[in-house]
């Protein structure tokens, strides 16, 4: 079992990991078209992906649908840019290590032992969400 995440954090160099509640298998292809997981009536036009436990495992928690968040290690099959939604006007720079690309990616393997965030943290977020929906400035840069 890992430790509970830790923003920033790479978790392994040169490994991507991608947060949902999807049930996958190894061979399975992320594509984009589909509903976003975060944002009613949008089709998401990437696939998002991070090298950060934190990052990953907040997709998890936070995608929409039944069972459990699942972490899966994941494999582009094209290029790369850094996720606009958390770089440069959220954090200067990619600390986060976020990632998006309108090219499949594939199933590696599912992350079985991760530890997600608090339920504190977690009700947290949603609520800054939710205040953010309300004020009408919780659009996702896709």
């Amino acid at each position: 079992m890992t430790s509970a995440p830790v923003p920033f954090q790479v978790y392994e160099e040169g490994t991507y990991l991608h947060g949902t509640k999807a049930d996958l298998a190894p061979g399975d292809l992320l594509t984009p078209g589909h509903a976003s997981n975060y944002e009613a009536g949008r089709t998401s036009r990437h696939i998002y992906v991070s090298e950060t436990l934190d990052a990953a495992a907040w997709g998890a928690e936070l995608a929409v649908g039944e069972g459990p968040g699942r972490i899966y290690v994941v494999e582009p099959t094209g290029d790369l840019e850094d996720d606009p939604n958390v770089t440069g006007r959220k954090f200067p720079g990619n600390p986060t290590r976020s990632y998006r690309t309108r090219e499949p990616v594939r199933i590696v393997s599912e992350l079985k032992a991760w530890v997600g965030h608090s339920p504190e943290q977690i009700e947290a977020m949603l609520d800054g969400l939710a205040d953010l929906r309300r004020r009408g400035i919780a659009t996702i840069l896709d």
